[in-house]
């Protein structure tokens, strides 16, 4: 069945959030829009279930790890796009999917692809929904684009997976899988993805990735029993991290990117996020430790309440795990970091850092959430702020709507709260 979907550019796969060693800013969302309109006198039913097949037998491959299998419905006579593929497969074996699935969505239309494949072109979205055994909790779905053909004994071929690109989401298409030779590196509750020759970073990722995974574990409110999923390949766009913006290329360590259980548009217009996958920097691949990771997982541990909690609370929750005891790193020194920020930051402040303006201002923003959380869980307990937190997520979408959550469970506002700060 074709399922109608809303395309929202900067949504799928988006940034979740970044870890900085400076200023910077976060993604943009925004709209697309497209005709659908297109030829005339087909059997839509017939159609449907022929490219079916087609999607079937290709997820069916992967998963019995029959190569000729995969490539069989592909257009041999495309040299590069055959290659793609070999390549494609070769990537999704070394992930173990314990389950894997294509679904056509919605069909578009484009008069110079039929003038150039001919009057049967079919140019369809495709939901890719999977699950890695040992990593995901659940099936997810991210999103790509196939242009098919009839042959003349009736059947389907695939002649292009990139003609929809432009059309897709942002993040879609752009998985770990899609963009070039890799190497799948696992240690427990943990996947490490890296270029193919770079298993000397897959190694040493695992080890920090370990030890941030049972940091989060340990000091998550209610514990965290989720595994933590680390790209790092030389790919400067991975999913929605996009590290040729400016800021991001210089000041971003890495970015928890969400992943979906169901894409944005088939039930709610944001859809409905299951977890998130940490993507780091090229650029600032060797300043990433433990505890960076630590704060990216903190992300991930969190990514299923929402997406309405204010940003200082998203991210002074993921510095504040990132700042406590842990296997492995170095202990801060917590109390003279606290003095630091009141007397360099908060008497400075005239309120809590905003959403809109939190990462322009980030050498700030930080340290001043990391506080305003640290308060909270010495006065209130993790459990209360784990509550909060969930709370906030799924349902803080606007100022009054945060103002009651926080007087349910503190007595306190966004206002009142830095107040409190201030007279501590």
């Amino acid at each position: 069945m074709l399922l109608s979907l809303v395309l929202v550019a900067g949504a799928v796969a988006g940034g979740l959030a970044l870890h900085r060693s400076g200023a910077g800013t976060a993604g943009q969302t925004g709209v697309t829009t497209v005709q659908t309109t297109g030829p005339t006198e087909v059997d839509e039913t017939a159609r449907a279930a022929g490219v079916n097949k087609v999607l079937a037998r290709r997820a069916q491959a992967v998963q019995q790890n029959d190569p000729a299998e995969f490539l069989r419905d592909v257009d041999a006579t495309n040299k590069k796009l055959v290659a793609r593929q070999k390549m494609l497969f070769a990537n999704l074996q070394q992930f173990g999917f314990q389950s894997l699935r294509f679904d056509q969505l919605r069909e578009q239309f484009d008069q110079r692809l039929v003038d150039k494949y001919g009057p049967s072109t079919y140019l369809v979205g495709v939901a890719m929904t999977y699950q890695i055994k040992g990593i995901d909790a659940q099936p997810v779905r991210t999103m790509l684009g196939y242009t098919f053909t009839q042959k003349t004994d009736g059947s389907w071929l695939l002649v292009s997976d990139s003609d929809m690109d432009h059309l897709l989401p942002r993040g879609s298409h752009q998985e770990a899988w899609d963009l070039g030779e890799v190497l799948v590196k696992r240690a427990p509750r943990v996947l490490i993805v890296v270029e193919r020759d770079q298993a000397k970073l897959a190694g040493a990722l695992a080890a920090k990735a370990v030890s941030a995974v049972r940091a989060v574990s340990k000091s998550w409110p209610g514990g965290w029993t989720g595994s933590g999923v680390v790209i790092a390949l030389d790919d400067k766009v991975v999913r929605g991290a996009d590290y040729t913006v400016p800021k991001n290329a210089e000041d971003a360590l890495a970015m928890a990117t969400w992943v979906y259980r169901t894409l944005p548009g088939e039930k709610t217009a944001m859809g409905e996020r299951a977890d998130s996958y940490v993507v780091i920097n090229p650029r600032n691949r060797a300043k990433v430790d433990a505890r960076t990771l630590a704060h990216e997982f903190t992300h991930v541990a969190s990514a299923s309440y929402g997406a309405f909690a204010p940003r200082w609370l998203v991210e002074g929750a993921a510095t504040y795990i990132e700042f406590l005891p842990m296997d492995g790193a170095k202990d801060l020194a917590i109390n003279k970091y606290r003095e630091e920020v009141r007397s360099l930051y908060l008497a400075k402040a005239k309120a809590l850092p905003a959403d809109g303006v939190f990462f322009k201002n980030s050498s700030s923003s930080y340290p001043l959430s990391w506080l305003a959380v640290d308060y909270l869980f010495t006065k209130y307990g993790g459990i209360e702020v784990g509550t909060l937190y969930q709370e906030l997520a799924a349902l803080g979408s606007t100022q009054p709507e945060r103002n009651r959550i926080m007087l349910e469970h503190l007595g306190l506002t966004e206002k009142t709260l830095f107040q409190a700060l201030k007279a501590a």
